[in-house]
């Protein structure tokens, strides 16, 4: 099925999505603990700042700020009832500012978990995540996003409720996982596994992916994996910048524009069609990675190896014992779960 994403993939090959949202949020005064999608509402004219900046650094994909636009998250900020308002915004001010940039850009409607556990862990029931999914996916459709983007996901079941409700809001949709714990996600799915979590959905995923986690190289080993499950799937990679360090009473990372340049050039060897940066990823970083990507000549598939020796260490041991071949692992004790 056509949709603007796919379409501009078939158009350029490969596409530069945006930075960190929060991180960017911060640093123009939003305090934390605060709901960053009032902002849509309180402080419109930052928002537009910030998709702005980042379309001016080249960004192909922007997201909307609407991470936490599900009723359950904007609950802990009084605001449950404001769902609908909220996420249209969001999509209004991002769709406005991708109108006016002279070329093509796609307006992400970013979908983050709900924060809750669902049955038979917690008390949220399928059904209900569905509708609560739905709700706010119906917000970003009213205000222009071109496709859902589910993120930083870590269960399935919450995938599929996600998935479920964007097709009942009548959206495509995308999403990625945060691989985070021993190379999989806090729920236990590996990379390797994510093309089938919504294979039971009456629409399949525009793209599926990776983003977040714990910098660089470790994502690049989980879209290793994943494009050697499925070669030709599409895939969304967006790496945190680096490792967040504590300078004073601030959160740094470490992540150079340098270093995600070559993240960048990786990336796309590796197999993926649209990259991005996450937490701590700025203008500046971006503006880097639009230069590689616009560069690159394509290269061969690179190896874990060569990830490490360009971009630095795993920080999750066991990522690279799960992607190791298996004769070396062979006999091994594993130091994590």
């Amino acid at each position: 099925m056509s949709n603007p994403l796919t379409d501009l993939i078939a158009e350029k090959g490969v596409l530069l999505a945006d930075g960190a949202t929060g991180t960017n949020l911060f640093a123009m005064g939003l305090m934390s603990g605060d709901a960053p999608e009032l902002w849509n509402v309180d402080a419109p004219e930052k928002i537009t700042k910030l998709h702005q900046d980042f379309v001016d650094a080249g960004s192909d994909v922007i997201l909307t700020n609407s991470f936490g636009g599900t009723r359950h998250r904007l609950k802990l900020h009084g605001a449950q009832d404001r769902v609908f308002e909220l996420n249209k915004k969001a999509a209004e001010i991002a769709r406005a500012v991708a109108d006016k940039a002279g070329r093509k850009v796609i307006v992400a409607g970013s979908v983050g978990p709900t924060g809750e556990l669902l049955v038979p862990l917690g008390a949220l029931t399928f059904d209900d995540a569905v509708a609560a999914f739905k709700e706010q996916i119906e917000g970003l459709k009213a205000g222009g996003a071109d496709v859902a983007w589910i993120e930083t996901m870590s269960s399935p079941d919450e995938i599929r409720a996600a998935a479920q409700g964007a097709v009942e809001a009548g959206m495509p949709y995308t999403f990625s996982c945060s691989f985070d714990t021993a190379g999989k996600t806090m729920m236990g799915l590996h990379p390797k596994d994510i093309h089938g979590v919504a294979a039971q959905c009456s629409e399949p995923p525009v793209a599926v992916g990776a983003n977040c986690g714990v910098g660089a190289p470790d994502l690049l080993s989980s879209l290793l994996d994943m494009s050697e499950a499925n070669p030709d799937a599409t895939i969304i990679v967006k790496a945190n910048c680096g490792i967040p360090e504590f300078q004073g009473e601030q959160i740094v990372y470490s992540g150079t524009p340098e270093l995600m340049a070559e993240y960048v050039h990786l990336a796309i060897d590796a197999g993926a069609k649209v990259i991005g940066g996450c937490c701590g990823t700025s203008c500046d970083h971006l503006r880097a990675m639009r230069v590689a990507l616009d560069e690159h000549n394509k290269g061969a598939r690179p190896t874990l190896d060569e990830v490490v020796a360009k971009v630095g260490p795993l920080r999750n041991k066991a990522a690279a014992d799960d992607t190791a071949p298996k004769r070396e692992r062979r006999g091994r004790r594993r130091s994590q779960g």
